[in-house]
């Protein structure tokens, strides 16, 4: 029981911290409109990440393609590691670092959005994304832990959970992706 209660508690109190940084709710909301303006211009959001963060991706990217709270079209929003075999062919002859680079390389434009989630925030091949996505004018939006490791000199936004566990960052990066799934799909398709 001291083992359920103490990861439940540590949850919270993770996200009473977030709750109490008026900045990072600042940030939150920014990255929304960032999204709103980005899908409004036909452009797209792709999201990378890898480990757990790879399946937070695309847990995300399906809440924008799909639907979040109720029917709409969907939206442009892709997580880039679901194309196996570009994904192993290009580590097998580049290399792993370079795996989401090289398809920003050759499917990205300016104004896209390219989210990067890292507990850690240096993950080398989001880094390296991150890299090639500003030479090509796309947005970036990182996700980290506290500090936001070397995503937070390269993210246009940073999104850094105030904490060192991966855990409860991870928790917190699929929170902080609904909050602001929940408000993209309200402002473009607005109930009335």
């Amino acid at each position: 029981m001291d083992t359920i209660r103490r990861s439940i508690e540590a949850s919270i109190a993770t996200k009473q911290e977030i709750l109490a940084n008026p900045a990072l709710l600042k940030s939150i909301e920014a990255v929304a409109e960032v999204m709103v303006k980005a899908l409004r211009e036909g452009k797209r959001i792709l999201w990378c990440g890898n480990g757990g963060s790879a399946a937070d991706a695309q847990h995300l990217a399906a809440e924008l393609s799909g639907r979040f709270y109720y029917d709409r079209p969907p939206l442009n929003s892709e997580a880039m590691h679901c194309n196996t075999s570009y994904l192993t062919a290009v580590a097998n002859d580049y290399g792993y670092d370079l795996i989401y680079s090289r398809m920003i390389d050759g499917a990205c434009k300016p104004g896209d959005v390219l989210v990067g989630i890292s507990t850690s925030g240096n993950s080398k091949n989001i880094c390296n994304a991150f890299r090639k996505a500003k030479e090509l004018g796309v947005i970036t939006i990182a996700m980290t832990g506290a500090s936001g490791g070397e995503m937070k000199e390269l993210a246009d936004f940073l999104l850094n959970v105030p904490s060192t566990d991966t855990p409860r960052i991870q928790e917190s990066h699929i929170m902080l992706g609904h909050i602001i799934c929940e408000i993209v799909e309200a402002r473009m398709f607005p109930r009335v």
